[in-house]
């Protein structure tokens, strides 16, 4: 219960894929101008990465390294992202239409998401079984929804703002705004140390 908890504030906090990783840069500027547009990015994401890692990782224990085609892994399991996306893709069209809407070209671009790629390759580097795998995912996941929505609701907030000179508003000042918030994420970076020891 301890490794699990250890591995799930690892990624939500301290190792968070968009702040201390720099996955996934893209949807994190492209769809946090608004917090529901955000949330439901974080939300198919966060589903595409525990998908992807439940599929990939028994691929890769008993095709891949069996058979010592491991060499073949990225691309295996792009294509195994790419299939999933277009599941999630085909689904919110049918039955969530404003929020497939909302998330426009960046639903797709969620094949091309490195931090889903990143969570499916890293969790066969870190040597975690199954069960840690799935853990690992649903933290990074956690950890890419709340980058997500407390950026989203920065942005919002710096919309309001009336003081933002004329030479930071627009992309600099969200670029400033992302530095912050990710150098506010390092003070995280001895408290599961601190906890656990």
């Amino acid at each position: 219960m301890t490794q699990i908890l250890i591995i799930i504030l690892t990624f939500v906090l301290t190792n968070n894929c968009i702040l201390s990783q720099f996955l996934g840069i893209c949807p994190f500027l492209g769809v946090s101008k608004k917090l529901d547009s955000a949330v439901g990015m974080g939300a198919a994401v966060t589903f595409v990465m525990l998908l992807a890692t439940a599929v990939t990782w028994p691929i890769q224990k008993f095709i891949l390294e069996p058979y010592n085609i491991g060499y073949l892994q990225t691309v295996v399991y792009i294509l195994v992202i790419a299939s999933l996306v277009q599941l999630v893709e085909m689904t919110l069209k049918k039955y969530m239409p404003p929020l497939y809407k909302s998330l426009g070209v960046f639903l797709p671009l969620i094949t091309t998401n490195c931090a889903v790629l990143g969570v499916a390759i890293s969790v066969i580097d870190n040597g975690y079984n199954y069960g840690e795998s799935i853990v690992c995912a649903i933290g990074t996941g956690i950890g890419f929804l709340l980058a997500m929505v407390l950026f989203a609701g920065l942005r919002e907030k710096l919309e309001d703002c009336k003081g933002i000179p004329e030479c930071f508003k627009g992309i600099p000042i969200t670029l400033v705004t992302a530095a912050i918030l990710s150098m506010s994420f390092m003070a995280f970076s001895g408290v599961v140390d601190g906890i656990f020891g």
